[in-house]
């Protein structure tokens, strides 16, 4: 079995460090990449600019903050959910908002998770796990998702 990416869309270095942590302590094998504002996750997303000459094929999540600079994170989740390429990639909210209307809108855009950051370190750490786990390992995206044709 092909171990899929996981893409992290997070400016915070702190909550960067904890996600890596929380993935890493269930030994996950999955690579993670680090896109620190929403212009960089879509283009690692469109595999263009810095990441024109990536390897094809989509991340088996995103895990994506909603304050980001430059792009913020509902306009990258409605990129991705508008994307015919993209569409099917799992996204999963990962946020510090605890705002009726981010969550609402979230899911109208088509979110397949929405998880507030939890204050204390070890229940987010716990939840990363968690989240990892499903998403990266035990989670079966539909057929073309991950390995896209049309990429190259």
């Amino acid at each position: 079995m092909e171990l899929r990416r996981i893409l992290l869309v997070e400016d915070n270095p702190n909550d960067v460090e904890l996600v890596l942590e929380g993935l890493g302590e269930y030994n996950l094998a999955n690579e993670v990449v680090v896109a620190r504002d929403g212009v960089e996750a879509l283009d690692y997303l469109h595999r263009t600019g810095a990441f024109a000459d990536r390897d094809g094929g989509n991340p088996a999540v995103v895990l994506l903050d909603l304050k980001l600079p430059k792009v913020d994170g509902i306009e990258v989740l409605k990129t991705i959910k508008q994307d015919e390429k993209l569409m099917f990639v799992p996204v999963v909210v990962l946020t510090s908002s605890r705002e009726e209307r981010d969550l609402v809108e979230s899911y109208r855009l088509g979110v397949n998770a929405y998880v507030v950051k939890p204050v204390d370190f070890h229940e987010f750490a716990r939840a990363v796990k968690e989240l990892g786990i499903f998403w990266a390992i035990i989670n079966e995206p539909p057929p073309g998702s991950i390995k896209n044709p049309k990429m190259k």
